[in-house]
């Protein structure tokens, strides 16, 4: 049941932020929740590795690296997903990142405050 809120919460920060940002096209409400999906799916396996493969440039930059691997995973998720996803660059990638982040943050500290 958590998974499916998470999936939710995630889902709704990806319309927030197609909402938010011009730079991002984003099709019907399935195609955000497929981007939720793709993102998470990435997020699960995929993030870990790069971290991992990159900690010298993210301990030396004081973990602003990893900013950019969060950009580039959107745009590895825009690059799985044509014509439902478009991302038009890597500013835009980060930038919707960011908006998700915010969204999500916001969206899971009021549903833990419900729960509680």
């Amino acid at each position: 049941m958590k998974l499916l809120i998470r999936l939710i919460l995630s889902t709704i920060a990806v319309l927030v932020a197609d909402l938010l940002l011009r730079g991002v096209q984003l099709g019907e409400f399935p195609a955000a929740l497929w981007v939720a999906i793709v993102l998470g799916a990435l997020n699960t396996f995929l993030r870990p590795v790069l971290i991992l493969l990159t900690l010298p440039v993210t301990l030396i930059t004081l973990g602003i690296f990893i900013l950019v691997i969060n950009a580039g995973l959107v745009l590895l998720a825009a690059y799985l997903m044509p014509g439902n996803f478009q991302v038009d660059g890597f500013w835009w990638a980060l930038a919707f990142s960011l908006v998700m982040w915010a969204v999500q943050g916001f969206l899971l500290r009021v549903d833990s405050e419900e729960n509680n």
